[in-house]
């Protein structure tokens, strides 16, 4: 059974992916870009190769789909539903998510991951904050080191 970790715990998942036509069980449904209405109080599924839109923000989840380990897109993706659409609701990770990239996914704006079956959740944890700082800037802290710390004042 998947893992899903949300704001840095393992956590029960009160929501369901369902296909574009099946009906869910009760739990809420995150359902594929074409099946999704903003009405529908539904969260979205998109692949990482999703053109962003305005009305993506309607909904209360947003889960983007990495189809592969390899494919950064949805990383993008991210960062741009964060600060150019300025989404302010759950971004989910959904796929092939391995724990090594929690910590690249949490700097693009995710705030919960679905692990699949077989990955480490412990390991995902520990990798979520190996730094107490950055020096570039992203979307959990847009200014870069230099604009944040002052020296020889």
């Amino acid at each position: 059974m998947p893992t899903l970790i949300k704001h840095s715990k393992i956590t029960q998942d009160d929501w369901e992916l369902v296909e574009a036509q099946a009906p869910g069980n009760g739990a809420r449904r995150i359902v594929p870009v074409d099946a999704w209405l903003p009405e529908s109080g539904d969260g979205l599924l998109l692949p990482g190769d999703a053109e962003p839109d305005a009305r993506f923000c309607e909904a209360p989840l947003i889960a983007i789909n990495f189809a592969v380990f390899s494919d950064g897109r949805g990383l993008s993706l991210a960062v741009l539903l964060r600060t150019r659409f300025e989404f302010t609701g759950e971004l989910r990770a959904v796929g092939d998510v391995h724990p090594e990239l929690l910590y690249y996914l949490n700097r693009c704006g995710f705030d919960s991951y679905l692990l699949p079956d077989g990955r480490s959740a412990q390991t995902a944890l520990s990798t979520l904050a190996p730094y107490t700082d950055y020096y570039q800037a992203s979307v959990l802290e847009p200014n870069p080191a230099h604009r944040r710390i002052r020296r020889f004042a």
